[in-house]
Protein backbone atom coordinates (compact mmCIF):
# COMPACT_ATOMS: atom_id res chain seq x y z
CA UNK A 1 0.00 0.00 0.00
CA UNK A 2 1.45 3.41 -0.90
CA UNK A 3 1.93 5.66 1.68
CA UNK A 4 -0.45 7.84 0.62
CA UNK A 5 -3.28 5.55 0.32
CA UNK A 6 -2.30 4.87 4.15
CA UNK A 7 -2.09 8.09 5.13
CA UNK A 8 -5.87 8.65 3.62
CA UNK A 9 -7.35 5.42 5.13
CA UNK A 10 -6.02 6.43 8.96
CA UNK A 11 -7.22 10.33 8.44
CA UNK A 12 -10.63 9.22 8.06
CA UNK A 13 -11.33 6.58 10.18
CA UNK A 14 -12.86 6.73 13.65
CA UNK A 15 -11.73 3.76 15.66
CA UNK A 16 -12.75 4.31 19.12
CA UNK A 17 -16.40 3.41 17.90
CA UNK A 18 -16.88 -0.05 17.34
CA UNK A 19 -20.09 0.04 15.80
CA UNK A 20 -21.78 2.76 13.47
CA UNK A 21 -24.87 2.37 14.95
CA UNK A 22 -24.12 5.32 17.04
CA UNK A 23 -23.66 7.05 13.78
CA UNK A 24 -26.75 5.80 12.00
CA UNK A 25 -29.03 6.60 14.89
CA UNK A 26 -27.54 10.52 14.70
CA UNK A 27 -28.19 11.12 11.46
CA UNK A 28 -31.44 9.68 11.44
CA UNK A 29 -32.38 11.69 13.61
CA UNK A 30 -31.27 14.91 12.17
CA UNK A 31 -32.81 13.64 9.30
CA UNK A 32 -36.19 13.28 10.41
CA UNK A 33 -38.85 16.19 9.31
CA UNK A 34 -39.29 17.26 13.25
CA UNK A 35 -36.12 17.42 14.47
CA UNK A 36 -35.21 20.95 15.67
CA UNK A 37 -31.55 21.06 14.51
CA UNK A 38 -31.88 20.34 11.20
CA UNK A 39 -35.24 22.42 10.48
CA UNK A 40 -34.80 24.70 7.44
CA UNK A 41 -37.44 26.73 8.91
CA UNK A 42 -35.50 29.63 10.23
CA UNK A 43 -38.40 30.76 12.89
CA UNK A 44 -37.41 30.61 15.97
CA UNK A 45 -38.13 27.72 18.35
CA UNK A 46 -39.48 27.66 21.97
CA UNK A 47 -37.41 28.10 24.86
CA UNK A 48 -37.93 24.32 25.83
CA UNK A 49 -37.25 23.34 22.32
CA UNK A 50 -34.44 24.99 21.83
CA UNK A 51 -32.82 24.02 25.56
CA UNK A 52 -33.06 20.47 24.10
CA UNK A 53 -31.98 21.17 21.32
CA UNK A 54 -28.96 22.66 22.77
CA UNK A 55 -28.54 19.57 25.35
CA UNK A 56 -28.79 17.08 22.09
CA UNK A 57 -26.17 18.70 20.38
CA UNK A 58 -23.89 19.58 23.31
CA UNK A 59 -23.35 15.69 23.92
CA UNK A 60 -23.55 14.53 20.35
CA UNK A 61 -20.06 16.96 19.55
CA UNK A 62 -18.48 16.58 22.53
CA UNK A 63 -18.00 12.29 23.12
CA UNK A 64 -18.69 9.09 20.80
CA UNK A 65 -19.00 6.08 23.04
CA UNK A 66 -17.16 8.32 25.75
CA UNK A 67 -13.93 9.52 23.54
CA UNK A 68 -13.56 13.08 23.06
CA UNK A 69 -13.34 14.47 19.43
CA UNK A 70 -9.68 15.58 20.25
CA UNK A 71 -8.98 11.92 21.28
CA UNK A 72 -10.29 10.73 18.05
CA UNK A 73 -8.44 12.45 15.41
CA UNK A 74 -5.37 10.70 16.92
CA UNK A 75 -6.26 7.01 16.73
CA UNK A 76 -4.73 4.99 14.39
CA UNK A 77 -7.40 2.08 12.10
CA UNK A 78 -7.24 -1.38 11.23
CA UNK A 79 -7.72 -2.52 8.08
CA UNK A 80 -10.92 -4.04 9.13
CA UNK A 81 -12.43 -1.25 10.86
CA UNK A 82 -11.46 1.64 7.74
CA UNK A 83 -13.36 -0.39 4.95
CA UNK A 84 -16.33 -0.24 7.89
CA UNK A 85 -16.77 2.95 10.39
CA UNK A 86 -14.70 4.93 7.82
CA UNK A 87 -16.65 4.29 4.84
CA UNK A 88 -19.79 4.15 6.75
CA UNK A 89 -19.31 8.11 8.25
CA UNK A 90 -18.09 8.93 4.79
CA UNK A 91 -21.26 8.27 3.50
CA UNK A 92 -23.24 9.34 5.97
CA UNK A 93 -21.55 12.80 6.00
CA UNK A 94 -21.99 13.14 2.25
CA UNK A 95 -25.84 12.22 2.48
CA UNK A 96 -26.09 15.04 4.56
CA UNK A 97 -23.96 17.28 2.29
CA UNK A 98 -27.01 16.91 -0.37
CA UNK A 99 -29.28 19.57 1.06
CA UNK A 100 -26.88 22.00 -0.48
CA UNK A 101 -27.59 20.92 -4.00
CA UNK A 102 -30.81 20.98 -2.96
CA UNK A 103 -31.53 23.88 -0.75
CA UNK A 104 -32.11 27.17 -2.85
CA UNK A 105 -30.55 30.67 -1.80
CA UNK A 106 -33.49 32.38 0.72
CA UNK A 107 -32.56 36.09 -0.96
CA UNK A 108 -33.42 34.65 -4.25
CA UNK A 109 -36.49 33.00 -3.19
CA UNK A 110 -37.72 36.04 -1.37
CA UNK A 111 -36.86 38.10 -4.54
CA UNK A 112 -39.05 34.93 -6.88
CA UNK A 113 -36.02 34.80 -8.78
CA UNK A 114 -36.99 31.47 -10.88
CA UNK A 115 -35.03 28.30 -10.25
CA UNK A 116 -32.96 30.11 -7.90
CA UNK A 117 -29.20 28.18 -7.17
CA UNK A 118 -28.66 26.30 -4.42
CA UNK A 119 -25.78 26.74 -1.78
CA UNK A 120 -24.13 24.61 -3.37
CA UNK A 121 -24.24 26.39 -6.68
CA UNK A 122 -23.36 29.36 -4.92
CA UNK A 123 -20.11 27.68 -3.05
CA UNK A 124 -18.80 25.77 -6.37
CA UNK A 125 -18.90 29.18 -8.47
CA UNK A 126 -16.73 30.74 -5.38
CA UNK A 127 -14.16 27.69 -5.18
CA UNK A 128 -13.46 28.52 -9.04
CA UNK A 129 -13.30 32.06 -8.12
CA UNK A 130 -10.33 30.96 -5.51
CA UNK A 131 -9.14 29.09 -8.23
CA UNK A 132 -8.41 31.13 -11.23
CA UNK A 133 -7.71 34.69 -9.16
CA UNK A 134 -4.33 36.28 -9.47
CA UNK A 135 -1.40 34.90 -6.84
CA UNK A 136 -1.50 37.19 -3.84
CA UNK A 137 1.40 37.68 -1.58
CA UNK A 138 0.83 35.98 1.57
CA UNK A 139 -2.52 34.11 0.75
CA UNK A 140 -2.56 30.30 0.14
CA UNK A 141 -4.52 30.02 -2.85
CA UNK A 142 -5.73 26.57 -2.13
CA UNK A 143 -6.62 27.21 1.05
CA UNK A 144 -8.75 29.43 -0.22
CA UNK A 145 -10.17 26.81 -2.31
CA UNK A 146 -10.79 24.64 0.35
CA UNK A 147 -13.00 27.41 2.45
CA UNK A 148 -15.00 28.34 -0.31
CA UNK A 149 -16.45 25.14 -0.67
CA UNK A 150 -16.71 24.47 3.69
CA UNK A 151 -18.08 28.42 4.38
CA UNK A 152 -21.50 27.54 4.32
CA UNK A 153 -22.07 23.78 5.00
CA UNK A 154 -23.12 24.08 7.98
CA UNK A 155 -26.51 25.41 6.26
CA UNK A 156 -27.02 21.88 5.52
CA UNK A 157 -28.52 21.94 8.58
CA UNK A 158 -29.53 24.83 9.91
CA UNK A 159 -30.63 26.39 6.14
CA UNK A 160 -29.92 30.03 4.95
CA UNK A 161 -30.46 32.14 7.33
CA UNK A 162 -30.38 35.83 6.20
CA UNK A 163 -30.61 39.17 7.59
CA UNK A 164 -34.17 39.73 6.48
CA UNK A 165 -35.25 36.60 8.58
CA UNK A 166 -34.40 38.61 11.87
CA UNK A 167 -32.20 36.22 13.16
CA UNK A 168 -29.59 37.89 15.99
CA UNK A 169 -26.04 36.94 14.39
CA UNK A 170 -25.11 35.87 17.62
CA UNK A 171 -28.13 32.92 16.93
CA UNK A 172 -27.13 32.40 13.67
CA UNK A 173 -23.71 31.81 15.03
CA UNK A 174 -24.44 29.63 17.42
CA UNK A 175 -27.30 27.40 15.73
CA UNK A 176 -24.16 27.10 12.81
CA UNK A 177 -21.30 26.08 15.24
CA UNK A 178 -23.70 23.31 16.41
CA UNK A 179 -24.48 21.84 13.03
CA UNK A 180 -20.46 22.33 12.02
CA UNK A 181 -20.05 20.20 15.49
CA UNK A 182 -22.40 17.35 14.99
CA UNK A 183 -21.70 17.20 10.83
CA UNK A 184 -17.72 16.92 11.84
CA UNK A 185 -18.40 14.03 14.46
CA UNK A 186 -20.58 12.45 11.89
CA UNK A 187 -17.75 12.25 9.83
CA UNK A 188 -15.98 10.43 12.33
CA UNK A 189 -13.55 13.25 13.81
CA UNK A 190 -10.00 12.91 12.95
CA UNK A 191 -7.69 15.07 10.90
CA UNK A 192 -9.82 15.86 7.82
CA UNK A 193 -12.77 16.55 10.67
CA UNK A 194 -10.17 19.01 12.33
CA UNK A 195 -9.85 21.02 9.21
CA UNK A 196 -13.40 21.69 7.81
CA UNK A 197 -13.76 23.11 11.60
CA UNK A 198 -10.93 25.28 11.51
CA UNK A 199 -11.50 26.31 7.80
CA UNK A 200 -15.34 27.36 8.69
CA UNK A 201 -14.25 28.90 12.09
CA UNK A 202 -11.38 30.45 10.31
CA UNK A 203 -13.72 32.00 7.83
CA UNK A 204 -16.76 33.20 10.53
CA UNK A 205 -14.13 34.94 12.28
CA UNK A 206 -12.16 36.54 9.33
CA UNK A 207 -9.13 36.11 11.17
CA UNK A 208 -6.96 35.59 8.33
CA UNK A 209 -5.91 37.01 4.90
CA UNK A 210 -7.64 33.80 3.25
CA UNK A 211 -10.73 34.50 5.28
CA UNK A 212 -10.85 38.06 3.96
CA UNK A 213 -10.75 37.25 0.69
CA UNK A 214 -13.24 34.32 0.37
CA UNK A 215 -15.69 36.92 2.57
CA UNK A 216 -15.17 39.13 -0.48
CA UNK A 217 -15.52 36.12 -2.99
CA UNK A 218 -19.04 35.81 -1.05
CA UNK A 219 -20.16 38.85 -1.96
CA UNK A 220 -18.56 38.88 -5.27
CA UNK A 221 -20.64 35.89 -6.29
CA UNK A 222 -23.95 37.46 -4.93
CA UNK A 223 -23.60 40.39 -7.14
CA UNK A 224 -22.49 39.04 -9.77
CA UNK A 225 -25.36 36.52 -9.84
CA UNK A 226 -27.35 39.17 -9.12
CA UNK A 227 -26.37 40.59 -12.47
CA UNK A 228 -27.31 37.61 -14.30
CA UNK A 229 -31.19 37.30 -13.09
CA UNK A 230 -31.61 40.76 -13.48
CA UNK A 231 -30.03 40.23 -16.76
CA UNK A 232 -32.38 36.92 -17.32
CA UNK A 233 -35.55 37.55 -15.47
CA UNK A 234 -35.50 41.40 -15.54
CA UNK A 235 -35.73 41.96 -11.89
CA UNK A 236 -34.49 44.80 -10.44
CA UNK A 237 -31.94 43.53 -7.37
CA UNK A 238 -30.54 46.71 -6.30
CA UNK A 239 -30.25 46.02 -2.50
CA UNK A 240 -27.87 43.36 -3.27
CA UNK A 241 -25.43 45.87 -4.66
CA UNK A 242 -26.31 48.10 -2.31
CA UNK A 243 -25.36 46.04 0.65
CA UNK A 244 -22.38 45.09 -0.41
CA UNK A 245 -21.16 48.60 -1.77
CA UNK A 246 -17.97 49.53 0.43
CA UNK A 247 -17.32 46.16 1.99
CA UNK A 248 -15.07 44.72 -0.39
CA UNK A 249 -11.64 44.02 2.01
CA UNK A 250 -8.62 42.87 -0.26
CA UNK A 251 -7.98 44.19 -3.70
CA UNK A 252 -9.16 41.80 -6.27
CA UNK A 253 -12.72 41.70 -4.16
CA UNK A 254 -12.79 45.78 -4.84
CA UNK A 255 -11.61 44.62 -8.27
CA UNK A 256 -13.77 42.20 -9.23
CA UNK A 257 -17.05 43.82 -7.96
CA UNK A 258 -15.77 47.16 -9.95
CA UNK A 259 -15.82 45.20 -13.06
CA UNK A 260 -19.24 44.10 -12.07
CA UNK A 261 -21.19 47.27 -11.37
CA UNK A 262 -19.75 48.76 -14.47
CA UNK A 263 -21.52 45.67 -16.69
CA UNK A 264 -24.32 46.52 -14.55
CA UNK A 265 -24.48 50.21 -15.67
CA UNK A 266 -23.48 49.69 -19.25
CA UNK A 267 -26.51 47.65 -19.18
CA UNK A 268 -29.22 49.42 -17.37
Amino acid sequence: MSRGRAFFKSSLFLSSVTSSQLIFISLRRSLKPSSKFVRMSTECSSSNSNNNRDAILAADATTVDGASISHLASVSPSKEDYSTSSASSAIDFLSLCHRLKTTKRAGWIRKEIQDPESIADHMYRMGIMALIASDIPGVDRDRCIKMAIVHDIAEAIVGDITPSDGVPKWEKSRREREALEHMCKLLGGGSRAKEIGELWMEYEENSSPEAKVVKDFDKVEMILQALEYESEQGKNLEEFFQTTAGKFQTDVGKAWASEIVSRRRKEH
